[in-house]
């Protein structure tokens, strides 16, 4: 099984940039899509952003287009959240998470097999 680590959480002022990072233990990470969600407190975990194997096909959610981007660096094992002009409610506890698949098509919570620990955003008003 792949254990996945996230790092590059933390509290930043509304209209500021966060960077997550998420190392996997396991080089088969680069056969796989990988994605983000979040839960914020009393939420259900939603889908952030998803990309394939090779690293094409970004998938994002409504809530964050245009704001965030989702890249990989399979050499490294390590996939990146890149979060531009964040907002109070993009606050929440960020998980990554590796897919039964190799497209990024696919992106319900039971698509993943491996999830990571979460990384705490916090955006200040």
């Amino acid at each position: 099984q792949v254990h996945l680590f996230e790092s590059g959480g933390g509290l930043v002022q509304a209209g500021g940039s966060l960077r997550l990072s998420c190392v996997a233990s396991e080089p088969t990470f680069s056969d796989y899509a990988m994605a983000w969600f979040r839960q914020a407190p009393g939420k259900e975990r939603d889908f952030v952003a998803a990309v394939s194997w090779n690293g094409n096909d970004p998938y994002y959610a409504d809530s964050v287009a245009g704001r965030v981007a989702i890249s990989r660096d399979n050499a490294k094992n390590t996939l990146y959240l890149q979060m531009n002009s964040l907002k109070p409610e993009d606050t929440a506890v960020y998980s990554c998470a590796i897919s039964k698949y190799r497209s990024s098509w696919f992106r319900a919570s039971t698509d993943f097999v491996s999830w990571g620990q979460g990384a705490q955003v916090t955006v200040s008003s």
